[in-house]
């Protein structure tokens, strides 16, 4: 195609031009002399603006153009173009005065074809997943509570700025440490895959980010490197990548363990906010008090059957003073039958002796015999008896706690009542309560004096 260039507008017979003048006489050459023509490239930094135009950049391997195309021409393509989409525009060649830039007005859009990028986006996916780098099983759940939380991104970013605002709003009291590496740019692939490595090593986070704001898919496409795909796969430390905006897609959010629509989401998922974490905890303690309320009042419930069943020591003596009532009443019981069966067998031996009627002397000196020796034998029995029962009584006057204190024993106790057996479990200094038989004492220790000390000594 040739063409002429030919300015015939009188604006050019001066001898200075103002700028606005040299744009219109430039615009008006190309108008003339460049027919409208159908153009292919590749889609770029597409804006569709509030009004309904589509502006972008169309672009191939060695350069790039402008375009705009208005809402009534952009209604009637039935799809709306994304970057790197591959596409053939019919346009006019324009200049936009007010830049000195020249841009084409696009009359008709039609797909050509994937654009490069994204055929090398797709291939590298395809590549990832069938290595099996997609599959949930290999993914881990983020810490719910992480000690510190990590962030891969420029210092410059306005995701930073995002992910640092959410975090101190949801959690002000996780650390939050900065792994800066560029996200964009020919270096930025192999910074983030060192600033990942960094985490990895020094192990100080449980969470790492790898966040960057939205963009064309050239500014994003340092998120599609295969290395940095693998080193987020590989690393030991659960990675949330939240680049770009909710309809962006990176190989980054395929190979991470979780992916948020945007850099702020990123932040919400990886931590619990704090006021739900004060919740739980209060609610935690409701259950901790009522536990404990009911374990108190099954303890109270159990010192009071037990109390219940400690017998005091008035109690104790009153036990044995009916026990030995008893044993007494007993003794009498075993003298007065004996002794009564005895006085009856006597007197029917008499009434034999005199019903047979022998000789009455020589019966009634047997009878006086054994008169004599039926009391001999009970005198005997009787003293017997008597021994036994003074010794029966001897013994229950030894049980007596207060027969024993007549011996000249004495009871110690110590401050809280308790009765002291032990002189190991005494100290020096300490007050002890002594009961005698007649009266007591308040006494205080000047050295305890153990049994295997003395034994020692």
């Amino acid at each position: 195609m040739t063409v002429e260039f030919q300015v015939k507008d009188a604006v050019f017979s001066g001898d200075v031009v103002t700028v606005g003048q040299l744009n219109q006489a430039v615009g008006q050459v190309l108008e003339r002399n460049i027919p409208m023509l159908w153009v292919r490239g590749e889609i770029s930094n597409f804006t569709q603006a509030a009004s309904g135009h589509w502006y972008f950049t169309l672009k191939d391997s060695r350069a790039a153009v402008r375009a705009v195309m208005f809402r009534g021409r952009a209604m009637a393509v039935g799809f709306v173009p994304r970057a790197g989409d591959r596409v053939e525009v019919r346009a006019r060649v324009g200049l936009y005065e007010p830049r000195g830039d020249y841009q084409l007005q696009v009359e008709a859009m039609r797909r050509a074809g994937l654009g490069d990028l994204f055929e090398a986006f797709l291939r590298l996916k395809q590549k990832l997943e069938s290595e099996g780098l997609f599959l949930p099983d290999r993914k881990r759940v983020p810490v719910a509570q992480p000690r510190a939380i990590g962030v891969v991104t420029s210092l410059r970013a306005a995701a930073l700025r995002d992910v640092l605002s959410a975090l101190a709003r949801r959690a002000p009291h996780v650390p939050v440490i900065l792994y800066p590496a560029p996200v964009q740019g020919a270096d930025a692939a192999p910074r983030l895959i060192a600033a990942i490595a960094a985490a990895n090593r020094r192990a100080e986070v449980d969470t790492l980010l790898l966040v960057r704001g939205g963009g064309s898919i050239e500014d994003l496409w340092s998120f599609n490197d295969e290395g940095l795909a693998r080193a987020v796969a590989a690393s030991a430390i659960p990675v949330i990548s939240g680049v770009g905006h909710e309809t962006d897609f990176t190989i980054v959010d395929f190979v991470s363990d979780l992916r948020a629509p945007t850099p702020t989401a990123a932040a919400e998922l990886a931590c619990v906010p704090r006021l739900e974490l004060y919740n739980r905890v209060m609610q935690l303690a409701g259950f901790l008090v009522r536990a404990q309320e009911r374990r108190l009042e099954r303890l109270a419930q159990r010192l009071d059957r037990a109390a219940g069943q400690l017998a005091s020591p008035g109690q104790r003596l009153a036990h044995q003073r009916e026990r030995l009532v008893t044993l007494r009443h007993r003794l009498v019981n075993a003298w007065a039958g004996p002794q009564a069966r005895r006085r009856a067998r006597i007197d029917l031996l008499l009434a034999k002796v005199l019903h047979r009627g022998p000789d009455l002397n020589r019966a009634t000196d047997r009878v006086e015999d054994r008169i004599r020796r039926l009391r001999r034998a009970q005198i005997r029995l009787l003293e017997h008896r008597r021994a036994r029962l003074d010794a029966l009584a001897s013994q229950l006057r030894a049980f007596d706690p207060q027969h024993v204190l007549a011996r000249g024993y004495a009871l110690v106790r110590d401050d809280r009542g308790h009765v002291v057996r032990d002189a190991g479990s005494l100290a020096a200094g300490q007050v002890l309560a002594v009961l005698f038989s007649q009266g007591g004492a308040d006494v205080s220790v000047l050295a305890a004096r153990p049994a295997g000390r003395d034994a020692a000594s």
